[in-house]
């Protein structure tokens, strides 16, 4: 169990890391955007690597890597908190169309993007 959850907290050590690093070259890149697209990019990037990491490891037998790579460095890379929290600014800022365009852009492309992880890493693993 001790080891399961250092597991755990290493993985989700590596992946705020580098949810914090893509934010900064976001914001480097895209100044004054009006989307927190930092978080957004995190969510859609890490559905997409979630999907496609439950299929590899479900087809390789290496489940006993999911505290690691799943819960720790994409729970830890992704974060609905963050989410949550950006949403309610734009909402209690008024921005509230905003709001709902962010709310489900995060949803829709995070839910593609985790489909298409599974879609391509069963397409690979087929091959």
């Amino acid at each position: 169990m001790l080891t399961t959850v250092l597991q755990v907290a290493l993985g989700g050590a590596i992946g705020a890391s580098g949810r914090y690093l893509l934010g900064v070259a976001i914001g480097h890149n895209i100044h004054n955007s009006p989307i927190p697209l930092g978080v957004l990019a995190a969510n859609i990037i890490g559905s997409f690597l979630m999907g496609a990491l439950v299929v590899f490891l479900g087809q390789k037998g290496l489940t006993h890597w999911n505290a690691f790579l799943a819960t720790g460095v994409l729970g830890g890379f992704t974060t609905f908190s963050s989410f949550s929290l950006e949403s309610w600014r734009l909402i209690d800022t008024g921005r509230y169309e905003l709001a709902i365009t962010y709310i489900m852009l995060s949803l829709v492309l995070s839910l593609i993007a985790l489909m298409g992880g599974v879609v391509i890493m069963r397409g690979m693993l087929t091959a």
